[in-house]
């Protein structure tokens, strides 16, 4: 069996050279963000010495496609599919016989700022978020299992204030609790094996277990450990659990927080919940993931999603070969389909299909597949090269957005897509869907020899 731990990701990272640690002191309010913030795409982050606190602090470990896709055993260009196998063959998780993160237990009373070292991010939020807990919760009426991630802010003593969206999985489970007259039992695992961090970001159906899809990426069952006090499961190889409730008729003013796109946004209340209990290793390693516009809070997301949506286009069209969201558009908002020979029309329909899949989705730009759509440059020679304006552009204003977008009028924005693709018949007009290159037998022969040369 692998080693499913966080620890046993750090220890692979320091393994490849690939882990900095940074030994000076720093402070956990606003120092320790900006050296991740200003470090963000060199190697992941080892904090030793955070004041006043005794845990170190690990980040920026996934904050390139490359570096994920090691994690996950694969390479860059094996990734895509590594993830789509994983939505297809899913394994559903198993107990573990004994977990490293019940080595310590704490109940209340509790000071979760005095207990972990959560960083401070931003010069105008309220206070400290934990940003990579992976947050487990049941639905009170059917049993079935959720998780997924949201910020939580520390509110003193036990409290905390989590940020969740209306229609999210986790809101909806909290409002079922609250109309059967309860509070929805929660469980936050901090530092993850990175399978777990993606999984949680699958966008599946309300009652689809996330937990499934990790273990389809980890190609085994993914272990847990029980909670203590709530009727849970977590990770077997997480470093800190936090175990507590949620209210969602306990409306907790944020102010301004950080989004993706890298603006302050206003969400109005958040909702409010109480942590009763916390178990960790001995030597726990907390996880932090800065937020805002920084690689691996865009990732994560963009892996998810993008997996996602190529899964549900492929049933219809098939073909879609990929689906890139980028990272100029914030991870979440521009994406890129790359099709095989499309039928006329087919390019349209794959972006209208994406941008209704996908509600964040509000520019998609779709290309044929002798294009890399994870190179910019690629897409916007197929722009300049295939791209016809008056018959190629769709454009769908006020189409229903997401409450993060930063130009969203009334949750409805102008949705665009863009289709560079061939026609048939271009090739019949002055070769202009074919690259002229040397012939195929000694492009592989001069490639495979290239040093030589």
């Amino acid at each position: 069996m692998a080693d499913q731990s966080f620890r046993g990701t750090l220890e692979r990272l320091a393994g490849w050279g690939d882990l900095h640690t940074v030994g000076r002191e720093v402070d956990a309010r606003f120092e320790l963000g900006a050296v991740m913030s200003l470090r963000r795409h060199d190697s992941p982050l080892l904090f030793a010495n955070v004041a006043g606190h005794s845990m170190k602090v690990a980040g920026n470990l996934m904050n390139s496609r490359e570096r994920i896709a090691r994690l996950l055993d694969t390479d860059r260009q094996g990734l895509p599919g590594r993830i789509l196998d994983a939505l297809k063959q899913q394994i559903p998780p198993v107990l573990a016989t004994n977990s490293p993160v019940r080595e310590v237990v704490r109940h209340e009373p509790l000071d979760l700022g005095e207990l972990l070292p959560v960083p401070t991010w931003f010069e105008h939020e309220t206070g400290p978020y934990i940003t990579a807990g992976v947050i487990v919760a049941r639905d009170p009426e059917t049993g079935r299992r959720n998780v997924s991630i949201a910020r939580l802010r520390l509110d003193g003593g036990g409290r905390v204030m989590v940020g969740i969206a209306k229609n999210h999985h986790l809101n909806m489970l909290a409002e079922k609790a609250r109309s059967l007259g309860q509070r929805l039992p929660i469980a936050v695992a901090i530092g993850n094996h990175p399978a777990v961090l993606i999984g949680s970001q699958m966008y599946l159906g309300l009652g689809d277990d996330e937990y499934d899809v990790v273990g389809g990426l980890l190609g085994e069952p993914l272990q847990l450990a029980r909670c203590l006090t709530v009727p849970l499961e977590v990770p077997a190889g997480a470093e800190i659990v936090l175990e507590g409730f949620i209210d969602a008729g306990d409306f907790v003013p944020e102010g301004a927080v950080s989004e993706f796109h890298g603006f302050y946004v206003g969400y109005g209340p958040g909702t409010g919940g109480s942590i009763g209990c916390v178990t960790h290793r001995r030597d726990a390693i907390y996880q932090a993931i800065l937020p805002g516009y920084a690689p691996e809070h865009c990732l994560l997301g963009a892996i998810a999603i993008e997996a996602v949506c190529c899964e549900a286009l492929k049933r219809v069209i098939p073909a879609v070969r990929r689906v890139v969201v980028t990272d100029g558009g914030m991870g979440r908002l521009h994406a890129v389909i790359a099709m095989h020979r499309p039928r006329l029309g087919e390019g349209k329909r794959a972006a209208i299909l994406a941008m209704g899949q996908i509600n964040l989705f509000k520019l998609v730009t779709v290309v044929e597949d002798d294009v890399d759509p994870e190179d910019p440059v690629q897409v916007e020679w197929s722009l300049a090269a295939r791209f016809r304006g008056d018959e190629d552009l769709v454009v769908l204003p006020g189409m229903k957005a997401d409450r993060c977008d930063p130009v969203h009028e009334n949750l409805t924005v102008t949705k665009i897509g863009m289709i560079a693709t061939t026609r048939p018949g271009d090739g019949e007009r002055e070769g202009r869907s074919e690259f002229a290159r040397a012939p195929a037998d000694v492009m592989a022969r001069v490639r495979g020899a290239l040093a030589e040369y």
